[in-house]
């Protein structure tokens, strides 16, 4: 695959069809989704040193890419009765990760002014 189609693939990934999803719509109430959506790309080439005095052939090298995409929920968009409003969605695991460290620090806390006594 050459460096021009992993470009427009990674634009189709990309795209604002991504990040904001198809209106769902139900009983005069229309829904939005939203997604957060992250990309990244990179490439290099290199080679090695030249073949020594006497041998036939190319010097080693090579030349690679690479991109990658993320999408996570972000929220939706409520349209009903002319209004719209912004309900987020909420990632459970942050929260319940943010809980633990919570709990630990106050461990920690605890700890040190108990050894203070």
């Amino acid at each position: 695959m050459n460096a021009t189609k992993i470009f427009e693939e990674a634009g189709n990934v990309l795209a604002v069809k991504r990040v904001f999803g198809d209106p769902i719509e139900r009983d005069g109430v229309t829904i939005v989704p939203v997604a957060r959506v992250r990309g990244g790309g990179g490439g290099g080439e290199g080679t090695g040193p030249p073949a020594p005095e006497g041998e036939k052939g190319q010097a080693p090298g090579g030349w690679g890419g690479g991109w990658g995409a993320h999408a996570t929920a972000a929220g939706v968009f409520v349209i009903k009765g002319g209004d719209v409003t912004w309900q987020p969605a909420v990632d459970v695991n942050r929260l319940a990760l943010g809980g633990q460290i919570a709990f630990i620090v106050a461990l920690l806390v605890l700890r040190s002014i108990l050894k203070r006594r």
